[in-house]
């Protein structure tokens, strides 16, 4: 085996197979013998005579052995570390220490990263195996000289911080603060190390929450903070800023006396700033402003309604500040770059969004002030005002009353309709976002027999100009169908039904494009969709017409799919498959039964398809996603389908790496079991199977199980009371997903998990519980009355139940009751929860009215059990 330097430097090799080599080496190496590997990688990064990018790569590779986004993966990796032999991991931490002294800056800065992640691991353990951590940090900051040293182990503090539950180190927080304060202050001479110290301090601001809430410590924080705005240094600055737009979002109840007093004239300062990313950064402090003033208006909305106080109240900095800031902003809103990419976020489009944000928060205040702007620029010879005039305009649409707009509108409709022959890209990219925004916010001002055939005009012809404006053209139709169609039932015409066949003509000419630059392309088919959902009636002929087309492309992708090389065109290659079945399944879902004369050519296709795609493509999906439409549409008739579908639909079942498409595969044995109900019965073994495997599966998306479990209720729908066969096993495995429960320090993501598998099996019992009555076999649940009981009372009992909980519990709870009118289980109906559940459902004016509907039928059902 070559050495550990010489494979790092080879997996950057040009040469594929040398890199491959060199790659499958190091795992090798990982896999027999971590402990020597972890030594082998630390000793490279603390080597000073290897080459910089050598010493990187290798603490990167130490680094990613030791952590990972992926919360099983971690477990592994921290279980590993720990059962390295303690030597070893002395050694390896002491020398990573040593490395954060080196004038290597990268390979000084990779070991802090790595110092990070062991600390990760070794300082939460009940006897936490890193004791001398952070008093050796911060000696080093506290009591050196060295540059270099200070600038890394301020880093690696920052990390630490950001990393690590609070109450770990809440002991040392007070020795933290100092020693990452002492180094931001402006009496450091080293503006490098003034930097370093600004981030450690944005990185711990989490963890200083019991400092904050002291007035002396947060007056000297702030204060200290405040100071590095003013460095000499514009990275200070900059970092600086990001520390105040850090500080406001987490402590926004505590800054009203460091507006009056610094942050309105600072940031003010910071937005003129010549260099951009200071200014960028006060720029964001204000978006976060208005962001915070949002929520809470939102909150104060939410406890009015209610009848409540809300917990927290809006200092109205926005308002405050609006003469101040306002007319910065719109300035701000003149200094594009013409030859600025699209992805590259600059201080114009930063000013835009922050006036969009202010707009939201003030309101109708932000109007007055912004027309005059508009007004006097929109016709300047200069196109940055022209520009700036019509995004302003844009920006302040959404906030204020729509009775404040709604004449302006008027007035400016014409003048923007016009503008769209601008002879200035920017120009026209900017006012073709700006009508989809009047189409999206304000299309009452959009008077069919005034305006709209001028616009659908100007936006058509925008499809033939620049990938950027195609992009946002194609939002404006989007919006425009949305308000004036119907998803669900179908009008006999619409205001859009003299433009329908022209839009779409016009649309599928700009996806004949060549290339997908500004996702013109997809742009153009999504449009294409969201037109076909919207449809009226009298636009049937032309999405039929538009069906055959779309089948025709389809079908030449499929017959190219082999001639195609290379991963980028496979890519896009793979995404115009993608879009082609997703215009599909939006005409499968508007046309209903009417798509049944294409079936057989549709299900063709789709099967050539599935046959040609790789086991990881993305088309997969979007396909399946159109079989279920063709399921619903074409109800029983899909049996004549199934058999040559089945071996597709198991494939992805079996598929467990791949997350989405099973979900997606587990969705369709819903569907087909809804369309062919007693029909499905021969397939149903197969599909109990894959779905009992897919719970066992080790490596499968937790993500996906509450959708199996509800499925074991769709087939039970389906087959009524065939499904006695299957009832015991999906009983057992419906009360061992029941013992789930959220510990009292679950995140966000573990509790929606365990809210979405109770939603999994309620949907799981009302399905079986409704299939057996249907079936006359309802006796069978007797014996798993008390499981069923217990779950809904332990679910009632859980704090973090949603709506859609309350509502499948109490219609579960009136199935039973209607399968049991014979007073077997009467005794149940009067458990405490059950009339608790009832009196919600009823009493409680925050839930829909679907949900008191299901509560009177499940009432009077009962009322009849319980005679």
């Amino acid at each position: 085996m070559l050495g550990i330097g010489e494979l790092l430097a080879n997996t950057l090799s040009e040469d594929q197979k040398i890199r491959e080599d060199a790659q499958r080496q190091l795992e090798q190496a990982e896999t027999n013998n971590y402990p020597m590997y972890a030594a082998m990688l630390c000793q490279e990064l603390a080597n000073e005579q290897s080459q910089q990018f050598i010493r990187s790569a290798a603490g990167i590779a130490l680094k990613n052995s030791l952590t990972s986004s992926e919360a099983s993966r971690r477990n592994e990796m921290v279980q590993r570390w720990l059962l390295v032999d303690e030597a070893t991991r002395q050694q390896i931490k002491q020398t990573i220490l040593s490395t954060l002294a080196s004038p290597d800056t990268r390979a000084a800065t990779t070991a802090a990263q790595v110092v990070s992640a062991i600390g990760a691991i070794e300082l939460p353990q009940d006897n936490n195996q890193w004791p001398d951590l952070m008093k050796i940090l911060l000696e080093n900051v506290t009591s050196t000289d060295n540059s270099h040293l200070k600038i890394a182990t301020l880093t690696a503090i920052g990390y630490i911080c950001e990393s690590i539950d609070p109450i770990i180190l809440a002991p040392q927080s007070g020795a933290i603060l100092t020693a990452v304060v002492s180094g931001a202050k402006k009496e450091e001479p080293n503006q490098d190390v003034r930097k370093a110290a600004v981030d450690a301090l944005y990185n711990s601001l989490e963890f200083i929450r019991d400092n904050f809430e002291r007035e002396g410590e947060r007056n000297y924080i702030m204060q200290i903070v405040c100071e590095a705005t003013q460095s000499s240094d514009v990275n200070v600055q900059v970092a600086a800023f990001e520390c105040l737009v850090r500080i406001m979002q987490i402590y926004y109840d505590k800054m009203r006396f460091y507006m009056e007093k610094a942050l309105f004239g600072l940031t003010v300062l910071g937005m003129k700033n010549d260099d951009e990313r200071v200014a960028l950064q006060a720029v964001e402090f204000w978006s976060t402003v208005c962001d915070e003033e949002i929520e809470l208006a939102n909150e104060a909305l939410e406890a009015s309604e209610v009848g409540e106080t809300p917990d927290r109240l809006s200092h109205n900095f926005a308002k405050a500040a609006l003469p101040e800031i306002l007319p910065v902003l719109l300035w701000l809103l003149t200094k594009q770059d013409e030859d600025a990419d699209e992805d590259d976020w600059n201080v114009s489009m930063a000013a835009g969004t922050c006036l969009s944000l202010l707009a939201q928060c003030v309101e109708d205040a932000i109007v007055a002030p912004v027309i005059p702007f508009v007004e006097s620029h929109i016709r300047n010879a200069d196109w940055r005002y022209r520009e700036a005039a019509i995004m302003a305009f844009g920006s302040i649409l959404e906030g204020p009353d729509h009775r404040l707009l709604a004449n302006l509108v008027n007035q400016a409709l014409p003048v923007l309709i016009d503008m769209m022959k601008d002879n200035s890209a920017q120009v026209k990219d900017t006012t073709a976002w700006t009508l989809g925004r009047v189409s999206d916010l304000l299309i009452e001002c959009i008077k069919p027999d005034d305006h709209l055939q001028s616009l659908v005009s100007a936006l058509v012809l925008g499809l033939r100009d620049s990938p950027r404006i195609v992009s946002n053209c194609c939002w404006a139709l989007m919006s425009l169908s949305d308000q004036f169609g119907s998803r669900e039932t179908p009008s006999p015409t619409y205001s859009l039904s003299p433009y329908f066949e022209g839009i779409i003509s016009a649309l599928m000419e700009t996806t004949e494009r060549s290339t997908n630059e500004s996702n013109s392309r997809t742009s153009a088919y999504e449009c294409i969709s969201t037109l076909v959902q919207g449809a009226a009636l009298d636009c049937f002929p032309t999405i039929q017409k538009l069906t055959v087309t779309i089948l025709d492309r389809l079908d030449v992708t499929i017959q190219a799919a082999n001639q195609i090389v290379g991963s980028d065109e496979r890519l896009a290659h793979s995404e115009l498959q993608s879009n082609l079945c997703n215009v599909l399944t939006s005409i499968i879902r508007k046309l209903k039964k009417e798509v049944i004369p294409f079936a057989d050519r549709i299900m063709t296709t789709l099967l050539s398809l599935f046959t040609s795609a790789t086991k990881h493509s993305t088309t997969l999906e979007d396909g399946f996603l159109a079989v279920g439409a063709i399921t619903t549409a074409v109800e029983a008739d899909f049996v004549r389908y199934l058999d040559a579908f089945a071996p597709f639909l198991y494939a992805a079942l079996a598929n467990h790496e791949e997350y989405a498409l099973c979900s997606i595969a587990v969705g369709l044995i819903g569907d087909i079991c809804r369309a062919l109900q007693e029909a499905s019965l021969p397939y149903c073994d197969t599909f109990m199977n894959m779905l009992l495997q897919m719970l066992q599966s080790p490596i499968l998306n937790r993500n996906t199980k509450p959708a199996v479990l509800s499925c074991f209720g769709d087939i039970a729908l389906a087959i009524g009371g065939k499904f006695e066969v299957y009832l015991e096993v999906v009983m057992m495995v419906l009360a061992q997903a029941s013992t789930m429960r959220t510990a009292k320090d679950a995140n966000y993501e573990m509790i929606d998990y365990v809210m979405a598998l109770r939603e999994g099996i309620l949907e799981a019992y009302v399905g079986i519980v409704q299939g057996l009555k249907s079936g006359e076999k309802a006796e069978l649940l007797l014996r798993y009355i008390e499981q069923i009981f217990g779950f809904l009372g332990m679910t009632w009992n859980d704090p973090d139940r949603s709506e859609i909980i309350v509502r499948s519990m109490i219609g579960l709870i009136g199935d039973l009751a209607e399968a049991f009118q014979n007073g077997q289980i009467k005794q149940w109906f009067g458990v405490e929860f059950v009339g608790a559940a009832l009196k919600e459902g009823r009493t409680n004016r925050s839930l829909p009215n679907g949900t008191r509907e299901v509560t009177r039928w499940a009432k009077e059902m009962v009322k009849l059990a319980s005679q």
